[in-house]
């Protein structure tokens, strides 16, 4: 839900775009951030760093060049 795709070159080194996304729930956000990993795996970009999947509520994924957050939206 709600995915926005952010340029962020010239603004900050650490990536070039930035992916914002919101899931229904805690369920919903992981299984976005899995089916991502996956597919980026698939393709030959593996994730270099993944945090917060454990708890569902906000995962990252830094893809190099892209940084994924998948957060739970609001009053979800």
């Amino acid at each position: 839900m709600d995915v926005k795709a952010l340029d962020v070159r010239g603004i900050t080194d650490i990536t070039d775009t930035m992916v914002v996304a919101s899931g229904t729930s805690d369920r919903h956000v992981k299984s976005l951030a899995e089916r991502v990993t996956q597919r980026c795996k698939e393709a030959g970009f593996p994730a270099l760093r993944h945090r917060g999947e454990r708890d569902g509520e906000w995962v990252l994924l830094d893809l190099q060049d892209v940084v994924l957050h998948v957060m739970l939206a609001a009053g979800a």
